[in-house]
C-alpha cells in the first residue's frame, strides 16, 4: 500500500492535479506548495497564477528555493522570464535579490541595463558580481597557471643546455630510438624550453556581443580580466555590434566592465576587424580571438580581406563560436569554411577548456578543433 501512495502521489505532481489527473490522490504538507509553486508558472490561467504584484513574485522565487533545488530553481526561473514575460521583475532591487544568480541572469541583466532604474542598478552589480566570482573561483588559477606556463616556455630549443631541456617531449620525440637489449633510450633529438621571451606578447579579444552571445560575452569579460593581470601579456578587449567599443581600459574590474555592456543590435564584424588590426603592434607576438557567430551584417567580403590581412600579418587569429557550455551555436557555416581557408579555425570552446586553447596559441603549437567547420 506504501509503494501504491508513493506511485500515486508523484504521478499527482506530474499531472498537476485536476478533474483529469486521474490519480484521486490529495496532497499535504510540502507537497501541496510545491505543487502550488510550479502551478503558478506552468498553468498560468489557475487561481494560483503568480499575477502582477512584485510581492507575489518575490514571495513565488522564495518558495521555489525553499522546494527546489538550485539548478531545477534556475531552470524555473529562466522559464518564468520566457513563458510569463516577467523581464519586468529584474526592474525591482527587491525581486533582483530574490534571484539565484547564473550566467543567463547576467545576460538579461546586460540586455536590460539601459532600462533599469538607479535603485535597481546596485543590486544587479551585485548579481553579477556574485556570478563573476564564481567564474573567477573555478576558472581564474588554470587560465593564470596555462597562459604563464606557455608565455615562459613558448621559445622552444633544439640545441638546449642540460637545464633547459624539456624532458617529457624529449622522450616522445626519441621512442623510436628505444634500444630494448640495454632498456636505454638515445636521446638523438633533444627539446628544450629555451629561455623565456625578452618581448611582451599580445592578445586581442574581439567580442560580438549581440544578444544571442550573452554567456560568451561574459565569459570572456571575466577571462580577459585575468589574462590582463599578467605581466608577460598585454590584454585588450574590444566588442562590438554595428559600432565599435575598446573596454581594455576597464579590464581592472570585471563587474564594472560587464556592467558596460550593452548586449543586442547588429553585428559588424569587418568594422571590428579593422579597428583590431590598428591596435597591432607586433604580429608575430600577437593572438587574436574573434568571437562570433560569424553572422555578418555589415561587408563579409570586406571581412574575410581583413581576416587574411591579419593572418598575413603574423597575426595568430582564432574564430570561437561560442565560450560557453552549452554546445556549438547556430553559425555561418559558408563564412566559417572561408575562414578555414585562410587558416583560421573556428569551433565552439568550453569555459573549462579556454586556458589550454590559449596556452597553445601562445606556444604557436595548431589550435585543435575537433568537429570544427568544414568548407
Amino acid at each position: 500500500m506504501e509503494n501504491r501512495d508513493e506511485y500515486l502521489r508523484r504521478w499527482r505532481l506530474i499531472l498537476g492535479g485536476g478533474d483529469s489527473d486521474g490519480t484521486g490522490q490529495k496532497l499535504k504538507d510540502r507537497d501541496e506548495g510545491m505543487d502550488r509553486t510550479l502551478d503558478a508558472l506552468y498553468d498560468p490561467d489557475r487561481k494560483a497564477g503568480l499575477g502582477a504584484s512584485a510581492p507575489g513574485v518575490a514571495r513565488w522565487l522564495g518558495d521555489i528555493r525553499e522546494y527546489f533545488p538550485t539548478q531545477v530553481v534556475r531552470v524555473m526561473q529562466g522559464d518564468a522570464l520566457t513563458r510569463l514575460g516577467l523581464k519586468q521583475m529584474l526592474l525591482e532591487p527587491e525581486l533582483l535579490e530574490a534571484v539565484e544568480p547564473d550566467i543567463h541572469l547576467v545576460g538579461t541583466l546586460l540586455t536590460l541595463r539601459s532600462l533599469l532604474p538607479n535603485r535597481a542598478k546596485e543590486t544587479a552589480r551585485l548579481v553579477i558580481r556574485k556570478v563573476v566570482e564564481d567564474i573567477l573561483r573555478r576558472l581564474e588559477e588554470p587560465l593564470r597557471q596555462a597562459v604563464t606556463g606557455a608565455l615562459h616556455r613558448g621559445i622552444r630549443n633544439r640545441r638546449p643546455r642540460h637545464r633547459e631541456i624539456d624532458w617529457v617531449r624529449t622522450v616522445q620525440a626519441n621512442l623510436r630510438h628505444w634500444q630494448p637489449e640495454y632498456k636505454s633510450l638515445i636521446p638523438e633529438r633533444r627539446v628544450g624550453f629555451g629561455r623565456r621571451q625578452s618581448s611582451m606578447r599580445e592578445i586581442i579579444l574581439c567580442v560580438d556581443q549581440s544578444g544571442s552571445m550573452a554567456a560568451s560575452v561574459v565569459y570572456a569579460g571575466v577571462f580577459a580580466s585575468v589574462l590582463a593581470m599578467l605581466p608577460a601579456l598585454s590584454t585588450k578587449l574590444v566588442v562590438f555590434d554595428t559600432a565599435v567599443v575598446d573596454l581594455s581600459a576597464e579590464l581592472h574590474d570585471p563587474v564594472e566592465l560587464l556592467f558596460g555592456i550593452q548586449l543586442g543590435g547588429g553585428t559588424d564584424i569587418h568594422q571590428a576587424l579593422g579597428y583590431c588590426l590598428g591596435l597591432v603592434e607586433r604580429p608575430n607576438d600577437t593572438v587574436l580571438v574573434l568571437l562570433s557567430d560569424l553572422y555578418e551584417g555589415g561587408n563579409a567580403e570586406g571581412m574575410v580581406k581583413r581576416a587574411a590581412a591579419l593572418v598575413a600579418a603574423g597575426v595568430k587569429v582564432i574564430v570561437l563560436l561560442a565560450l560557453s557550455d552549452e554546445g556549438t551555436p547556430g553559425y555561418d557555416h559558408q563564412m566559417a569554411a572561408r575562414l578555414a581557408a585562410l587558416g583560421i579555425p573556428s569551433f565552439a570552446c568550453t569555459p573549462d577548456a579556454f586556458p589550454d586553447l590559449m596556452a597553445a596559441a601562445f606556444r604557436d603549437e595548431d589550435i585543435p578543433a575537433p568537429g570544427s567547420p568544414k568548407a
